[in-house]
């Protein structure tokens, strides 16, 4: 006689499967910066989450107005975008100020990835949450990128800039000083316009970021020369005449100055320089500050924590030669000399 074997009752009511809800592509960004959120990212990050998954949204609805939910994302939808964004997308499309028609088609391979890594980042979080099944961005892989070599300034092109603004003008003093500063200490550009008075220490010649204003949010010191702290002290009692506010880099009515803002003055700068065929960026001169400072003997560790790069990885793009560097590099350190005996 066989046992009736125990089963368990299911109270009426009671859920019996414990299948994953079909999320919607509106529910999953809302999902997604909720966690990232929680977790502690700007909210200038999280705009920009938002923005570039409405790039993607607006692409999906024009193409492939059939997808609705995450589940029917696939890679191949993925690496469709991909292709769109690099050889169809008309730049500046939409822009408020800049007319598209004007500009080239296709976007550049920076910014195809920067989007992609976005979306990566926002699937990512719903695969770790337990909300998707699948995570249909895994396969799809970031553009190859060659090294840029010309993303720096080299002395002569410095030199030019540097004697561009008129410094006897509140805003070219401004500026002027602004750049001296990112070339001496390798700022970023949001933490250079950030900066405030209780963050300089002129006795010390430190600049100590708190944790909320650097990238890695950890509190950094950053060691300036003694001609950045004079201009900071000069602009520092300049502001003062006119402004009650401890911010030290602002417009001339008073106001934030804002990171487009300040960039647009770079790139008029270099223009007036008559410099061509390099970008005209505060990341520029954060790289040609670090590549200046290894080719003067900084040794890469203690570069990495002036710099703030939580990974020396990441700090390696930053300080890439060009051929006329390794040409010296090789030149001045070759051990061969000390094998063979140079010729009179």
């Amino acid at each position: 006689m066989a046992l009736n074997k125990k089963t368990r009752k299911v109270p009426n009511g009671a859920r019996t499967t414990q299948g994953k809800p079909d999320i919607s592509l509106d529910q999953a960004i809302v999902f997604a910066t909720a966690a990232k959120k929680a977790e502690g990212l700007r909210d200038r990050t999280l705009k920009d989450y938002e923005k570039h998954y409405g790039y993607f949204m607006k692409w999906i609805r024009e193409k492939h107005p059939e997808i609705v939910n995450v589940s029917d994302l696939t890679p191949a939808i993925f690496r469709d975008h991909v292709s769109y964004m690099k050889y169809d997308q008309q730049r500046y499309e939409g822009h408020k100020h800049i007319n598209s028609e004007n500009q080239r088609v296709g976007l550049t391979d920076t910014t195809v990835n920067i989007r992609l890594r976005t979306l990566k980042a926002i699937f990512n979080q719903l695969e770790r949450d337990d909300l998707i099944d699948e995570n249909p961005i895994t396969k799809v892989k970031l553009l190859r990128q060659d090294i840029d070599l010309t993303n720096c300034l080299d002395d002569d092109e410095v030199k030019a800039i540097l004697a561009q603004p008129d410094q006897k003008d509140y805003v070219g003093y401004r500026d002027y000083v602004g750049m001296v500063v990112m070339l001496d200490a390798g700022l970023r550009i949001n933490e250079l316009l950030e900066l405030r008075i209780p963050y300089l220490d002129f006795q010390t010649r430190f600049i100590v970021l708190p944790a909320d204003k650097s990238k890695n949010r950890k509190q950094r010191m950053v060691p300036i020369s003694a001609y950045s702290a004079k201009l900071l002290l000069q602009l520092i009692e300049e502001n003062r005449q006119f402004f009650t506010t401890d911010r030290i880099f602002m417009s001339s009515f008073g106001e934030p100055l804002g990171a487009n803002n300040y960039t647009k003055r770079l790139k008029y700068y270099g223009e007036k320089a008559g410099i061509s065929g390099k970008k005209m960026t505060a990341h520029v001169y954060r790289h040609t500050w670090a590549r200046g400072m290894i080719l003067n003997g900084a040794d890469p560790f203690t570069l990495q924590k002036m710099g703030g790069w939580s990974d020396i990885r990441t700090m390696r793009r930053y300080i890439q030669m060009d051929t006329r560097d390794v040409r010296k590099s090789h030149d001045d350190n070759s051990p061969l000399d000390r094998f063979i005996k140079k010729r009179k």
